[in-house]
């Protein structure tokens, strides 16, 4: 009868279930332990009549927020965060203020420096900061027959000599070692006026002549 109860339940209304349930009740033979599995299917019963009216509810549609899009940006860096890596990367990047000297020209034999201001000066350079030769036609040779190990020694040796009666005459004679000059004998000095007259005599006759 139980089981004709909860098919009775399944098919029937509310108000024929309950009609049957008390045809159970009012038979005296049923034993205390069936009225417990009565109410047991009856619950039972209640419970599958109301999951209907739970499942006709309407379901509320799940908001889904869409992530803002970043113009200009590949996905697949906003993913993984390199486009916010990059952003960080731009921000700390300082940049570095222009040198002065970079458009300031000096002479040869000088170099320029920044001062306290920040100014651009041409100073004299250290001789032994040039760079030393490596070949024998990098040498030069001055006017007072020494020789320099390149340009750069030379020129920076006369900016030191500058304002001076040497830095003044002091010339770059010709390119390579100095040639050895033999010193003159007392004998070439007593003929070399003689000599000068001859050779001067000699080069004014060719003009004549001409």
């Amino acid at each position: 009868r139980a089981w004709s109860f909860l098919y009775c339940s399944s098919l029937c209304t509310k108000e024929r279930a309950w009609s049957f349930l008390y045809c159970l009740h009012s038979r005296p033979r049923f034993h205390s332990t069936m009225r417990a599995w009565v109410f047991f299917l009856l619950c039972l019963a209640g419970k599958s009549l109301a999951a209907p009216q739970q499942d006709a509810l309407p379901e509320e549609a799940e908001v889904v927020e869409d992530a803002e899009e970043v113009l200009g940006v590949n996905p697949v860096q906003v993913e993984v965060g390199e486009f916010d890596e990059a952003i960080e990367d731009e921000e700390e990047e300082v940049v570095a203020p222009e040198n002065p000297c970079l458009n300031h020209h000096c002479k040869h034999g000088k170099v320029c420096e920044v001062d306290e201001s920040n100014n651009p000066m041409c100073v004299c350079q250290d001789p032994t900061s040039c760079p030393a030769s490596v070949s024998e036609f990098e040498r030069v040779c001055s006017n007072d027959n020494k020789t320099y190990e390149s340009t750069c020694q030379f020129f920076a040796t006369k900016c030191a000599l500058e304002g001076t009666k040497k830095g003044h005459k002091l010339h770059l004679d010709y390119i390579g070692p100095c040639k050895y000059i033999a010193p003159c004998l007392d004998l070439e000095l007593t003929e070399f006026p003689l000599r000068m007259r001859d050779w001067l005599k000699n080069v004014l006759v060719t003009l004549y002549e001409r």
